[in-house]
């Protein structure tokens, strides 16, 4: 789908303004793994190239939703909505006070002083696409190459968005990097292979190297009815039972790119982490411990 770079009306949904209060309470030092931030346009222009408007939410709507949720840390991923310009990401990073980390868009060609810029602004990884929903396609791999190489000098992470039987053919590929490797939204598997599914148990498998991570988000994203997440459910459980010690956890605020009346309700997002991992000794792992060694807090 083709997007006028000049029209700024918003071709996604905006979040749900209501958050429900969660009815359990997180860890302290808990840890939001994965959410974005939007502008404002007006300051952090949208790229010319993106493939979607996003409607704007700031840095202020995201502080509001983590101290209401009960949320101390984060971790921003830059959106294609803004392309490889950091400087929204950048900005929110001042703002938290060292209470979040960021996860940047590199391209191949990125100077090595612009990558130590974001290095010390709080950036802690970059992220590879090779899900494309609204068309396009992956890189060349070897502009992917140079974007690893450029980040694994810093000690960075690798996350990767894979969507249906992506983490299938794209394994060979992911499973040869070397640096700390993010497996974002538990793979946007489709369910209905089950978990004995190809792309699943290629999921499990990469967590087996022991430099692979996976975000415990996007049930919204795998479920087949928005709004029950109840079968999405035994993936994430799954995931976490299988390498609790390289599990993370978050939101996707501000839920990009749902259909209109299917974006979820953060409060209900965070309730659902008692059925994934509902022993404390998981969460605390999930939430704080592990978070804490990936990005570096």
């Amino acid at each position: 789908m083709a997007i006028d770079p000049d029209n700024l009306t918003p071709t996604i949904p905006p979040h749900d303004p209501n958050p429900k209060k969660p009815r359990i309470a997180l860890p302290p030092l808990s840890c939001d793994s994965h959410f974005h931030v939007f502008g404002p346009h007006r300051t952090f222009p949208y790229s010319p190239t993106r493939p979607f408007t996003p409607t704007d939410a700031s840095k202020e709507d995201l502080f509001r939703l983590h101290e209401f949720l009960g949320i101390q840390r984060g971790v921003f991923v830059n959106s294609t909505a803004h392309g490889s310009d950091n400087r929204v990401l950048v900005d929110l990073l001042a703002a938290g006070k060292g209470r979040y980390r960021g996860v940047a868009l590199l391209e191949p060609t990125t100077p090595e002083a612009e990558v130590e810029r974001l290095d010390e602004a709080g950036v802690r990884g970059v992220r590879l696409h090779w899900y494309f929903p609204h068309g396009g396609a992956p890189r060349p791999r070897e502009d992917m190459r140079k974007i690893i190489a450029l980040a694994s000098d810093h000690g960075w992470h690798i996350a990767n968005h894979v969507g249906g039987h992506g983490m299938v053919d794209y394994y060979d590929f992911i499973a040869a990097i070397e640096a700390p490797v993010v497996i974002d939204h538990m793979a946007r598997i489709d369910i209905d292979e089950g978990l004995n599914g190809e792309a699943f148990t290629a999921l499990l498998r990469l967590l087996d190297r022991g430099n692979v991570w996976v975000k415990l988000s996007g049930s919204d994203r795998i479920t087949k009815h928005p709004h029950s997440y109840a079968e999405a459910v035994p993936f994430a459980r799954a995931l976490a039972m299988h390498a609790p010690e390289r599990i993370v956890w978050g939101t996707d605020w501000p839920h990009p790119n749902h259909k209109p009346g299917a974006v979820p309700n953060d409060g209900d997002l965070v309730d659902l982490i008692a059925e994934i991992a509902p022993d404390a000794k998981t969460r605390q792992l999930m939430l704080v411990d592990n978070p804490t060694k990936l990005f570096g807090f």
